[in-house]
């Protein structure tokens, strides 16, 4: 009879139901308190006046005598049942459960099961368990205040839908009415079964009275230390009640504590349960239900016993309890954290060097878990409900992160040698634990037939086992012998079981033991997650930030600080299949957690790491060549014994001098940072990646996502650069900047594992581009519009220079000061620091914001084309006839505008042409093995080639900084502005003229006296000498897009600008003709800038002589000196 009974089956699957619709009933309780998640069938205006009927007149709800207040439920019933069907079935899955439990513990007692924890362990935790979790549901039930609207909604709908009411909305009704005041109802059916829970709690005598002492006899009996014993290091730690020994000290209480209210006549009928009832009163204020409900024990015990007669004594016990722990709760479980955090230290340290002693030691690791995982949960709820104490401070523990670090630590060390865990113990239960276990079977007087196949079954199963198993990664599976155990359990624990458990103590140790034994081979991770799971910290998301914000601020603390978001990883084991929805908020919430804690661990990195950069960047910075003017300085004030400065006068230190240390205790800041560094990057170490949900989560990408985008703000801000003033910083201290900061980021590789090699290059790939990642703009867009608005503005109106021989660009001498030094600027270093710091990407940029204004020049030079049109034609035409090309040329208008305007677009292509070859000698020296073959390929493009394959040759020649024929870029801009308004012949047409124009109006520059040649800068005053570069360019690009011969209609400009230039030496003495000679010379530029045209060219029309004179004319003034 007592084997058909299937107690332990029955509590089992009771259970593991009862959790289900506990986190069920709590996530209801959620929903319906929260305004954002509120069920909108009660939060609609619609059904405000039914939701207010149906509380009124639950359960006698009159459904068709009132059809007024429910004519809303009427129109939308479809809707109204699918939106509460969820809720109703939730709440007769309670009175499933209700039903069951009440079944089971009538059972029990009249099967009069003895329970005791040291002995049926199993039979009596999950007795225990269910009568926590039974009303934990009920209580978590009656708390929530809708449920009456959602049922009534709901019943009412389904008898609109099918006129009648639901068969089980009586039942539920009643129920909800029943636990109105749930402590008063369950006490009364709980009194009947006083004595089974009585006799369950009471066996806890023996366990929680030791696992309730205070930090000081932990610490004095070397609680949890391999150490305190040497000599029985090696020793297998066990004991008659292996698994008390980690059972949770909260659940312990849970089960004293509800236990002793449901069945509160046994607080005044036995001394024993008095003593163990205050004993876990004192622990603390509150208890958990589930999730982050609690219950404020105290509280609610004293207005259940104010209910009855004769309980005056137990509420003066409860007041005296209350006030013991506002008084020393606090302290107390503050000194055992602050033990327990030594504790593990120690324990990790040991087993982390020796972890072979993980065999024998195992229980003391789970010990240590339970301990710490009790003492952490402790204060989160705590947190929450501080008392008005003297002593808040003992609610706040800034080292936190120190004892969970160690907690996840000892996880990571068990499961990493799960495989030396498995050896040992299987070993231990082949050849040992069979053995006893076959011994204490023969030494025992009766033994049933059906007692004797499961212990006979145990015995074989275990003599089974061999080490090749293990070796093999054979997967081992115990779950049925421990169930099987279980059964035995309930079996022997009946009244006048033919084999009663209690009178086989050693029968029952010998099986506690085995179980925990099978435990280590094959449910490690269960055991881990059973004695150290701290997903309440979900549920208590702003307690958890605040421990996080708590221990940041520690120094000592920043190497566990990984702890917190490592935690998030467990939140995953804390769901129920009969709960799905509130995975996914879980989910949603460890993710969002992690990831706070990972980017402010990142981002206080980051600061650190940047700050060491910047105080490097600044050392650095005193070592430029810049600086060495004053140290020369004082050098030959030393030499020729000046006199020695004031006493006043603070002397500047040289470079090198922060590093001399007189006293090795005088800690500078620099120290202190590296200190923070270490500490931080230590936190890192805790493991590579972590896994929340199906999220792999890699710590170190945070600080790498962090430093990307620090470094980015970093490099914008040294450049400097301020719009208002046209100030920026020159590429070549913005280059010795970045290095300095890229030297010092290396270093944190020797701290941490993180590819500084892939952040830099990532960065300053970024920077090649208009804006970075984030949308921000990047020191290209910065530099690019400097020189346009800055630089070549200045030289659009000839106030800063294109000096040739210098390759630079030079401020022209004025009455005011300049706003900078353009050679500070334009000269071949800050070019070639240019195109370091912006490379090809960054010049193609700047080529292609070049190419815009060229553009915008050529627009309006082909409005003056087209306004002077009939007088070129005429002009083209009669160029060999002096007299009629002089009354044309006064006709033709706006050549100063125009010479203007070409004199733009060649300072424009001078400065892009200095900054291509300063582009190719850095690609030369980064990779010679690329640009050796791109050159190859540009020299072997002919005349005859395809153009769109010379293009392509030409365009990837470029962007390797080479000079080409034809400049691809500027042939792209051109082809742009062809619209559909003008053909291709008249374009054509334009072309011709607009060298005509340019040909006729040279003459006109020798009048302008800025257009002398300035031998020293090896060009024009007013930039003329660009024409060269503007012409050549500009009319190849033109040609090329119209597809015509090149040579030709460059020797027909080069003919009409040697017949205008000529026509100058026939009025000698005239004032316009002053600066003819180095107009004469801008001719011959133009020759040598070209590769169409030749020196031969050139002489054929235009006599050499007049040439050889230009130069000495305007070279006889400078003297020359040898030597």
């Amino acid at each position: 009879m007592d084997y058909q009974q299937k107690l332990g089956e029955k509590l089992t699957i009771l259970n593991e139901r009862g959790s289900g619709v506990l986190v069920r009933m709590n996530y209801i309780k959620k929903t319906c308190s929260d305004s954002k998640l509120r069920p909108s069938i009660l939060t609609d205006k619609a059904t405000e006046s039914a939701v207010k009927y149906i509380n009124k007149k639950f359960p006698n709800i009159d459904f068709r005598g009132n059809s007024q207040h429910l004519t809303s439920v009427q129109r939308q019933k479809s809707e109204v049942l699918a939106a509460t069907s969820s809720y109703y079935d939730s709440f007769l899955d309670v009175i499933e459960f209700r039903d069951h439990v009440y079944e089971l513990l009538n059972t029990i007692d009249a099967c009069q099961c003895f329970f005791n924890i040291a002995i049926n362990f199993d039979f009596t935790k999950h007795y225990l368990d269910l009568i926590i979790t039974y009303t934990s549901v009920i209580i978590t039930l009656s708390r929530i205040d809708d449920k009456r609207a959602l049922v009534g909604l709901y019943n009412c709908a389904h008898e609109m839908t099918n006129g009648g009411s639901d068969p089980s909305y009586p039942r539920l009704s009643q129920m909800f009415v029943e636990y109105e005041h749930p402590w008063k109802k369950l006490t009364e059916e709980f009194g009947p079964h006083t004595r089974s829970v009585t006799a369950a709690v009471l066996s806890l005598n023996m366990v929680y009275p030791r696992r309730n002492l205070p930090a000081e006899q932990w610490r004095s009996a070397q609680l949890l230390s391999l150490l305190s014993s040497p000599a029985a290091m090696l020793d297998p730690a066990c004991c008659d009640t292996m698994a008390c020994e980690y059972l949770s000290t909260e659940v312990m209480e849970r089960w004293i504590l509800i236990s002793f209210m449901l069945c509160h006549s046994s607080l005044n009928n036995n001394q024993a349960s008095q003593d163990l009832w205050k004993m876990a009163l004192r622990s603390g204020l509150t208890i958990t239900l589930t999730r982050d409900e609690i219950l404020n024990i105290h509280k609610v015990s004293e207005d259940l016993f104010d209910n009855f007669k004769g309980y005056s004594k137990r509420i003066a016990d409860i007041k005296e309890c209350k006030e013991h722990v506002i008084v020393n709760s606090g302290a107390m479980h503050r000194e055992k954290r602050q033990f327990l955090r030594g504790a593990l230290k120690e324990l990790f340290t040991i087993l982390e060097d020796e972890p072979g002693l993980l065999g024998p030691k195992a229980l003391f690791v789970f010990m240590a878990l339970s301990f710490s995982r009790d003492e952490v949960l402790w204060l989160v709820r705590h947190s929450e409900n501080i008392p008005k104490t003297k002593t808040p401070e003992d609610y706040v523990d800034n080292q936190m992160a120190e004892l969970l670090f160690y907690m996840e630590k000892l996880r990571v060390l068990m499961r990493k040698y799960s495989s030396v865990l498995q050896r040992y113990h299987v070993q231990y239960l082949a050849q040992f634990d069979a053995l006893v276990l076959n011994d204490t079977i023969q030494n025992m007087y009766v033994c049933p037939e059906e007692e004797s196949v499961l212990l006979s079954s145990f015995v074989s199963t275990l003599s089974a086992l061999s080490v090749k198993q293990v070796e093999n990664k054979e997967e081992f599976d115990f779950r049925g012998l421990r169930l099987d155990w279980l059964r035995l359990q309930a079996y022997t624990s009946v009244n006048k079981a033919p084999l009663p458990i209690k009178e086989y103590p050693e029968l029952a140790k010998v099986m506690n033991l085995i179980q925990f034994h099978t435990r280590m081979v094959d449910s490690v991770d269960e055991m881990l997650y059973e004695t150290s799971e701290v997903t309440t910290l979900c549920f208590y998301p702003r307690v958890f930030e605040k421990m996080f914000s708590q221990s940041n601020e520690e120094l000592s603390m920043k190497r566990y600080l990984m702890a917190f978001p490592a935690s998030c990883c467990h939140f995953s084991q804390c769901g129920h299949p009969l709960c799905p929805e509130e995975t996914e908020v879980v989910e949603k919430r460890s993710l969002r957690l992690s990831v706070t804690f990972l980017e402010q661990i990142a981002k206080h990195t980051s600061n650190v790491v940047l700050e060491i950069c910047a105080e490097q960047r600044n050392l650095h910075e005193q070592l430029l060549p810049r600086h060495c003017a004053e140290a020369i300085s004082a050098a030959r004030h030393r030499k020729q014994k000046k006199p020695v400065p004031k006493k006043g006068e603070v002397q500047k230190e040289k470079p090198g001098a922060e590093s001399l240390r007189k006293d090795r205790a005088v800690v500078t800041n620099m120290d202190k940072m590296h200190l923070t560094l270490t500490e931080l990057c230590s936190s890192y170490s805790l493991c590579s990646d972590f896994v929340i949900f199906d999220h792999i989560v890699v710590p170190t990408e945070f600080l790498l996502s962090q430093l990307e985008t620090r470094l980015s703000e970093i490099i914008v801000r040294m450049a400097n650069y301020n719009g208002a003033t046209q100030e920026i910083t020159r590429p070549s201290d913005l280059l010795a900047g970045i290095r300095a900061y890229t030297a010092s980021l290396h270093t944190v590789s020797s701290y941490i594992s993180v590819d500084v090699t892939r952040l830099v290059k990532s960065v300053l790939l970024q920077q090649t581009q208009p804006l970075d990642s984030r949308g921000v703009q990047t020191m290209t867009t910065l530099y690019t519009t400097w020189y346009l608005e800055a630089l070549l503005r200045q030289a659009s109106n000839a106030l800063i220079v294109h000096c040739p021989t210098r390759h630079c660009f030079i401020n022209q001498t004025t009455d005011s000061e300049p706003s900078f030094k353009a050679e500070e600027f334009s000269d071949i270093s800050e070019l070639k620091a240019l195109a370091e710091l912006i490379g090809p990407y960054g010049l193609k940029f700047l080529s292609e914001n070049l190419m815009w204004h060229i553009t915008s020049q050529v627009r309006e030079l082909k409005k003056l084309v087209i306004e002077n049109m009939d007088v070129l034609v005429q002009m083209r035409n009669n160029f060999d006839k002096p007299e009629e090309m002089v009354n044309l040329k006064r006709r033709l208008t706006g050549g100063e505008n125009m010479l203007k305007r070409m004199t733009i677009i060649g300072v424009i292509l001078s400065f892009r042409a200095m900054a291509q070859d300063c582009l190719k000698d850095v690609l030369h020296e980064h990779c010679p093995y690329i640009m050796g073959p791109v050159e190859c390929l540009r020299n072997s493009i002919y005349p005859e080639t395809d153009i769109k394959v010379t293009l392509n040759v030409f365009e990837m020649a470029s962007a390797a900084g080479f000079r080409c024929n034809i400049d691809p870029a500027l042939v792209s801009a051109v082809a742009s502005m062809h619209t559909d308004n003008t053909t291709t012949d008249e374009e054509y047409k334009l072309t011709c003229l607009l060298l005509v124009y340019i040909a006729v109006s040279l003459p006109a520059l020798a009048m302008d006296p800025n257009s002398l040649y300035n031998r020293e800068h090896g060009g024009h005053d007013n930039n003329i000498h660009c024409l060269a570069t503007g012409i050549n360019q500009l009319a190849v690009a033109m040609l090329t897009v119209q597809n015509k011969n090149i040579e030709q209609h460059l020797k027909e400009f080069l003919l009409l600008a040697s017949s205008t230039l000529l026509q100058l030496g026939q009025n000698a003495e005239r004032a316009e003709n002053k600066h003819r000679e180095s107009i004469y010379l801008l001719l011959h530029m133009i020759v040598e800038e070209s590769p169409y045209l030749s020196q031969d060219m050139l002489e054929s029309c235009f006599p050499y002589v007049l040439l050889r004179n230009a130069y000495r004319e305007v070279y006889k003034s400078f003297i020359v000196t040898l030597g």
